[in-house]
């Protein structure tokens, strides 16, 4: 078997799910506008720094899922995927999985960015499998925590393997496309490493250890 990893935000779509996600909570209405943008930069200004407390982001972002009912989130979210997410989906990304698909080969999202907002969006690239932060659900509720490893830096590494190990997979090759540097602990285990129209640091790392360098938006 061979595998063709994708992290998702600024790789398969030309934004971050998670900022397009608060935006469209703000412009309707559904938070409190101006608190959540500004912890939205805060914490993607820490992202693109390489200096995110994952654990303080995710206590952050999923507190909207647990302060409304699951139904309405549910709602809205088939709002945000046609207003936020379809318009920013890279036609180039599209072919590059289609080309993966047509060699048969196994095709996995990975993201820090959490299942509620990403699940369609896979679902929406034809991608069966996806490894993302985990919100926890009690009596069909949100409760704001998340479960097991969050998939972020070196997280991404452990969920991958346990992902592996669950599903018995040994593969041959391994390709991963990837925008950021927070990703490099995963791009160092790929076979083929590739960044994908990527930040300063990732440009560095890749130049250094003979990655490709693609973009998906030219």
């Amino acid at each position: 078997m061979k595998l063709a990893l994708f992290d998702l935000d600024n790789t398969l779509i030309a934004g971050d799910s998670d900022c397009l996600w608060g935006e469209f909570l703000s412009e309707h209405g559904y938070v409190d506008s101006e608190a959540y943008q500004e912890g939205h930069e805060k914490y993607y200004t820490d992202y693109l720094n390489g200096e995110l407390n994952i654990a303080e982001f995710l206590k952050f972002q999923l507190k909207a899922l647990a302060d409304n009912d699951r139904e309405q989130l549910e709602r809205w979210r088939e709002k945000y995927i046609e207003e936020k997410i379809k318009p920013v989906i890279l036609p180039k990304a599209k072919e590059l999985i289609e080309r993966h698909r047509k060699q048969g080969h196994e095709l996995l999202i990975i993201t820090a960015t959490n299942r509620f907002i990403t699940q369609p969006i896979a679902d929406e690239l034809n991608i069966k499998h996806l490894i993302a932060c985990e919100p926890e659900i009690i009596d069909g509720q949100y409760t704001g925590q998340v479960i097991g490893t969050p998939s972020f830096a070196e997280g991404k590494v452990t969920r991958f393997n346990e992902w592996l190990k669950k599903f018995k997979h040994n593969p041959e090759e391994i390709w991963f496309y990837s925008d950021s540097h927070n990703d490099i602990p995963l791009l160092q285990v790929a076979d083929h490493a590739i960044a994908v129209d990527p930040d300063a640091t990732l440009i560095a790392a890749a130049e250094k250890n003979g990655w490709a360098i693609i973009s998906l938006r030219q």
